[in-house]
């Protein structure tokens, strides 16, 4: 199975802008591009989202299953992508109760295209999280060590999230998009389509611990979420519920666990643990 990671050199990605900085002196920097993506499930329009679309397909399918739309063991016929049209079409052998989804759509605290179902926390309460994953403070340390070294479209123009499936501490499957719902939506398709188990996983995140992080990451099956980020109290309280390993703040040496404690294993030592970089914590609080 091939490596999924960024690719900072797609021109398709970036773009060179001018301006100036703070001292009024001209200068040149890269940007991210977004672009709007119609998907479409077996002919009918559910949603338009802005993304960097360098994973359509992938997106396309972990939006309907994050969503509800598609079952995790659906049949899907196909995966069609206009990229002149912009559009995407998912098309599976039988019909989907879309139109009821649709109508209970609800705002989220998602940035760009932040919307979720009503009922997408349909079957939370029956997901079963790996209790025997395990996750080595040593191996935490080594993974953000190695994610931070990935060439990433964030350090290149920024204004953007990123998401990785790890094993151990390995990152093997990173992606990045404007919002961080699309990232954690292209990793669910991409696992989706090469049958990918979730239990032995660790998911990253560079955004907020909320609670719809939370929810698609127990969809996805995943029994340990990281982020760099900090919680939102419902993140906290769903993740108690479903014992999701939920650890925020983590940057350097520190991190901060709120909930599944008993999967964690303290075997690092901290006086051989390095900083953050000055270089990487520089970038990320310009960032936030």
């Amino acid at each position: 199975m091939a490596r999924i990671q960024p690719d900072p050199a797609d021109p398709r990605l970036t773009r060179r802008v001018t301006g100036i900085d703070q001292t009024g002196a001209a200068l040149e920097t890269s940007v991210t591009v977004e672009r709007p993506l119609t998907l479409y499930l077996n002919g009918a329009e559910i949603v338009t989202m802005m993304t960097i679309l360098d994973h359509p397909e992938e997106l396309a399918l972990g939006y309907l299953l994050n969503q509800g739309m598609l079952a995790p063991d659906a049949v899907v016929e196909g995966v069609d992508y206009d990229e002149d049209l912009g559009v995407v079409v998912v098309r599976t052998p039988e019909t989907t109760d879309f139109e009821q989804k649709l109508r209970k759509k609800t705002l989220t605290s998602g940035c760009a295209q932040g919307t979720a179902f009503g009922d997408l926390m349909e079957g939370f309460s029956a997901v079963r999280l790996n209790p025997e994953a395990r996750l080595r403070t040593s191996q935490l340390y080594r993974l953000l060590h190695n994610i931070n070294a990935l060439p990433t479209l964030y350090l290149e123009a920024g204004a953007i999230h990123g998401c990785a499936l790890a094993l151990d501490d390995d990152p093997f499957c990173y992606m990045e998009d404007v919002g961080r719902h699309n990232a954690v939506d292209k990793i669910a398709g991409w696992m989706f389509r090469h049958g990918v188990p979730a239990g032995d996983k660790v998911f990253y995140t560079t955004g907020r611990l909320t609670s719809e992080m939370v929810i698609k990451t127990v969809r996805m099956g995943v029994p340990i979420l990281v982020s760099r980020s900090g919680f939102t109290a419902w993140g906290v309280e769903l993740a108690r519920e479903a014992n999701l390993t939920l650890i925020g703040r983590c940057k350097g040496k520190r991190f901060v666990a709120l909930a599944g404690e008993g999967r964690i294993i303290f075997d690092a030592n901290l006086d051989y643990v390095e900083e953050e970089s000055a270089k990487h914590w520089r970038k990320n609080s310009r960032e936030g």
